[in-house]
């Protein structure tokens, strides 16, 4: 009969698959945690999160400025307890007293307050944000001190590469190998056992020139444990002493490549403090321009209250005889009372830009946003006729310009990274020579000299070292190089057009420099021009408002001729500060531009004073100095890297058949008398101007003062 093939799969193994199968079809494939089976349910240790916002621990002490300030002066909130009569001297002293961290304030568009419309609360500059945005791109007191300071690209981590050097090491080895050597072969045993401890110290200097010296000293111990019948001592020590010296006659040799590191850090290190200068600069700058900008918002507001008031009173009168105004004169009250309005908007307006203006000059000279004074400027801008002898301003614009001084470091730096390339051309070619004292014995040392000599048993290696038997010396030389220099010449071809494009940027940059020094000299004669033209158009629109007003009154005019003529007088007024103030900011812009605006504030930069224990250590290094034998190293000196120390404060220049200006070039015309030069004081704290305060015979009160033509630029040295 037929017999039924079993199946290969059991029934019962056959249901689980088919359950298993179904279960992962109608679940689905997740993850899952795994079982154990000593779990508690604590999980406290366990964080749900990776990172969490939270508050460094760090304890700083907050300036009271900006801890304790009082709420600002706005529109809504003008009162004040007295105003703060500034002179623009004051100013600078304070802001450079104040400045550990140099701060600045944006223009917007690159104008200032002056050249744009005053009318509406959005300034020409907002609120000054650079240090909260980029606080490590900032400006400070500590930047040439951190350059020089740094351990990587420093003068002192350039300098460490000459210093001596020591190095020690101690090393145990054991070996126990067997050899393959028979018994009858004579020897105690075929294995190769033997403790081997070996230590060896060193100390190496690498000098000036490149050459490279070397003392250094090696113990060795010796234990042969499976020694030869030859081998009479089972251990041994070894006493080496040897100096070398290593002398590259090509590559790497001579005094110039091995100090190229130092020099460009010390480069560097100028170049930080031409930026530090540079920042300096730009902050005396944006103090005089905000401190005129502020003298600008007071005229502005004078302005603007001479036009309300005059506008009220012709309200006031016109509503007056509001009961005799018949038919088509009605509208006169609404014309006269329009106009108020108009002036009493930009008074308000004129306010907030006070405000505003006040607090940016006090952010510059690191005062608090309010203290219960207003500051307000007291010195006299000047209306006389300044002229620069171009020739001369601009050779002192390409002599003294920081931004020029700092390009031409780099050139000096490109020139030197030229020097250490083409020195890589060279091939490597060292002259060493090396000789070493030797000594072996049963034991290291013994206080007293044995008579017994290595191999015998009491010798000492010291002592054969000492008794100079055995020395050994080499003398030889080591020649290599690269064929093809494909690196070494990829690397001059790239120095060499750093420095030619370094070059080519210094000669547009002198361009660039002559471009804005002559935009500035353009800018000098016209707001001078603009400043006659707008005091005669304001001279004109007072007598135009005087007249009108009588002829208002005796009914030969309309209502709008007088309207309209304080407009304009309010508009002329506004127009003639603009032009006289800009004016003075063009003075100090063409000191700036050309290298002279710290002189011309008497602002002198210098070393900060040092700890007690750098004058200490300073005077004994010199004094050890001054004990050692003086080695004339003049034929290895490098090349010439610096023409000497920058002259900060220049003499002044006495023009032909002129009389002499605060500055190199410029011309003072009309003048009555010369301006009194004060010598600079050498004991000064640096940074801090210490010349007199000038004359203050203009009234900011007073809205009809109208400044003379001839009255003379006072000296701010």
């Amino acid at each position: 009969p037929p017999v039924k093939k079993a199946s290969m799969i059991p029934r019962t193994l056959r249901f689980c698959l088919l359950a298993l199968f179904s279960g992962v079809t109608c679940t689905g494939c997740h993850p899952i945690q795994p079982f154990y089976f000593h779990e508690d349910g604590d999980l406290s240790h366990f964080l749900d999160v990776a990172y969490d916002i939270e508050n460094p621990d760090v304890d700083t002490c907050s300036l009271p400025d900006a801890s304790e300030t009082r709420a600002p002066l706005t529109v809504l909130n003008r009162d004040f307890d007295e105003f703060w009569d500034l002179t623009l001297e004051q100013a600078i002293s304070t802001t450079l007293q104040n400045s550990k961290v140099i701060r600045t304030v944006g223009f917007g568009g690159g104008g200032s307050l002056i050249q744009s419309a005053v009318g509406s609360f959005n300034g020409a500059m907002g609120a000054p944000t650079n240090l909260l945005q980029n606080p490590d791109f900032v400006q400070t007191v500590y930047e040439p001190a951190i350059q020089e300071t740094d351990p990587n690209v420093g003068v002192e981590g350039a300098l460490a590469a000459f210093d001596a050097q020591f190095a020690a090491n101690l090393f145990w080895d054991r070996r126990d190998r067997p050899r393959n050597l028979s018994r009858d072969a004579g020897f105690f045993s075929n294995l190769d056992a033997q403790d081997l401890a070996t230590s060896q110290a060193e100390l190496s200097k690498r000098h000036a020139a490149g050459t490279q010296t070397a003392i250094r000293t090696r113990h060795q111990y010796d234990n042969l444990r499976a020694r030869t019948a030859q081998q009479p001592l089972s251990t041994f020590w070894t006493t080496e002493w040897e100096a070398e010296i290593r002398h590259p006659l090509m590559r790497g040799g001579g005094v110039q490549v091995n100090r190229i590191p130092i020099v460009i850090a010390r480069i560097q290190t100028d170049i930080r403090l031409a930026d530090f200068e540079q920042a300096v600069r730009d902050m005396v700058l944006q103090v005089e321009t905000s401190y005129w900008e502020l003298a600008f918002c007071y005229r502005v507001l004078d302005a603007e209250k001479q036009g309300r008031d005059s506008a009220l009173v012709t309200w006031k009168k016109i509503e007056a005889l509001s009961g005799k105004l018949q038919g088509g004169e009605a509208d006169k009250l609404a014309q006269a009372r329009q106009q108020y309005f108009e002036f009493q908007g930009r008074v308000v307006a004129a306010y907030g830009e006070l405000f505003r203006s006040e607090n940016r000059l006090r952010f510059l000279m690191g005062l608090t946003a309010s203290d219960g004074r207003l500051i307000r400027p007291v010195d006299e801008p000047t209306a006389a006729l300044v002229r620069f002898e171009w020739h001369q301003i601009l050779c002192e614009s390409l002599t003294r310009s920081v931004e020029l001084r700092s390009q031409k470091w780099r050139i000096k730096q490109r020139e030197m990274e030229l020097i250490a390339a083409r020195n890589n051309l060279l091939p490597q070619f060292d002259a060493t020579t090396l000789y070493r004292w030797v000594g072996v014995g049963d034991e290291l040392i013994s206080a007293d000299r044995q008579p017994v000599s290595f191999p015998g048993i009491g010798s000492t290696s010291y002592q054969e070292l000492t008794d100079g038997q055995y020395q050994e010396f080499r003398v030889g030389f080591e020649f290599g190089f690269p064929l093809g220099f494909r690196r070494e010449l990829a690397g001059v071809r790239q120095s060499t057009l750093r420095l030619v494009r370094d070059k080519a940027v210094l000669q547009e940059m002198e361009l660039e420099a002559g471009h804005q020094l002559a935009d500035s000299i353009m800018s000098l004669d016209g707001n001078y021009m603009l400043t006659q033209t707008t005091l005669n158009t304001l001279d004109a629109a007072n007598q135009e408002v005087e007249a009108v007003e009588v002829a208002y009154e005796a009914g030969t005019v309309t209502l709008d001729l007088l309207l309209d003529a304080q407009r304009r007088r309010s508009q002329a007024e506004r127009s003639y500060f603009r032009a006289l103030l800009s004016y003075n900011q063009n003075i100090a812009q063409i000191h700036s531009r050309k290298g002279s605006l710290l002189e011309y504030n008497n602002v002198s930069l210098a070393e900060g004073p040092w700890p007690e224990k750098a004058y200490w250590d300073a005077t004994g290094h010199a004094r050890r100095r001054d004990a050692s034998t003086y080695m004339n190293f003049g034929f290895t000196r490098p090349r010439v890297i610096s023409r000497g120390p920058v002259k900060q404060h220049q003499e002044t220049v006495n023009s032909t058949g002129a009389n002499p200006g605060t500055g190199s070039g410029e011309v003072l015309l009309p003048q009555k008398a010369p301006v009194k030069m004060q010598p600079l004081n050498p004991t000064n704290a640096p940074l801090v101007p210490q010349h007199e305060a000038r004359e203050r015979s203009f009234d900011w009160g007073n809205v009809g003062v109208e400044l003379p033509h001839e009255s003379p630029l006072l000296s701010r040295q």
